[in-house]
């Protein structure tokens, strides 16, 4: 299948915030710590828009798994793909795999696990960041909405015109002493409280 039948069948869509995204994440959660084993982990986390309370997102949760050895990387690899994840890509420190694509497209639960070694977590910078700074989440929703119907069936394109924005913000979060939050989780389950 060439890349352009693979972006028809698994076209960009944008949702609004669903609450039950926590639920897979956590889910998912204990089901990889089922696979791997508690040891090998170093971090687990719930990265990306789904996990960026009330800001349109694809319906896709990303998870960020952290592991301390480069050889774990592999091992990692291999206990997943036994277990139904796919790989997308990899590179020497980083490995993306997915979950929920099937030949009819979309599961009803589709995830990205990106695996990395430790400290490799850009993705946590911006989450927590966005979710310390409303304004810059929605100004980021803006900018998914608008790339949205433009970058539909180029996935890379998708992303690439995101990179500016959500480099500058990793770069502000950094640089300005930003701590990591007590987890924009949090706050979700907060509002689902109320």
């Amino acid at each position: 299948m060439s890349l352009e039948e693979l972006w028809q069948l698994f076209p960009i869509f944008l949702v609004e915030h669903k609450p039950e995204w926590k639920d897979w994440y956590e889910s998912e959660k204990a089901n990889l710590k089922k696979i791997l084993g508690a040891n090998v982990i170093k971090r687990i986390e719930h990265i990306g828009s789904t996990a960026i309370p009330n800001i349109w997102a694809k319906n896709i949760v990303d998870i960020l798994l952290e592991v301390g050895r480069i050889e774990d990387l592999a091992r990692v690899r291999d206990l997943l793909v036994k277990n139904g994840w796919l790989v997308m890509s990899e590179s020497p420190n980083r490995i993306s795999l997915n979950k929920g694509y099937t030949e009819q497209g979309f599961a009803e639960k589709v995830f990205h696990l990106h695996l990395r070694m430790t400290g490799d977590h850009d993705e946590i910078y911006f989450r927590d960041y966005l979710c310390q700074h409303p304004d810059i989440a929605q100004a980021y929703q803006e900018l998914k909405l608008s790339l949205w119907k433009k970058f539909e069936h180029n996935r890379d394109g998708y992303t690439d015109a995101k990179t500016d924005f959500i480099n500058h913000y990793v770069s502000e979060a950094k640089s300005s002493n930003f701590q990591e939050s007590e987890k924009c989780h949090q706050k979700t389950l907060d509002r689902r409280k109320n």
